[in-house]
């Protein structure tokens, strides 16, 4: 027998639809989020020293990823400076490339 489409067969109405919408954020109002302004352009800073590991842990995660710029704010030309940067002071030692992971007992 196929299935029946009608609205006669108890689903619950259109409340439930209107539910479902509320819980993924569909019908809430649209609410401002102040742009990130990128860090080097806003203080006039040229370049990225890779010796300056105290800069660069703000945009490497604790897991050692390099934070993308959607998230960190900077603009598309310093976000490429800042992954070469970065990947140049993991080469040199001065920023790890994982994060330290202790060893499990098994």
């Amino acid at each position: 027998m196929a299935y029946d489409h009608s609205s006669s067969g108890g689903g619950g109405g259109g409340q439930q639809g209107d539910d479902r919408n509320n819980r993924r954020g569909r019908n809430k109002k649209k609410s401002f989020h102040r742009r990130k302004v990128c860090r080097f352009c806003a203080d006039h800073i040229k370049t990225v020293d890779y010796k300056d590991t105290k800069t660069l842990r703000v945009f490497v995660t604790e897991r050692g990823k390099i934070v993308p710029r959607r998230i960190s704010g900077n603009c598309a030309k310093h976000q490429r400076l800042l992954t070469k940067t970065v990947l140049r002071a993991r080469y040199m030692a001065l920023l790890p490339y994982t994060a330290m992971v202790p060893s499990s007992q098994y």
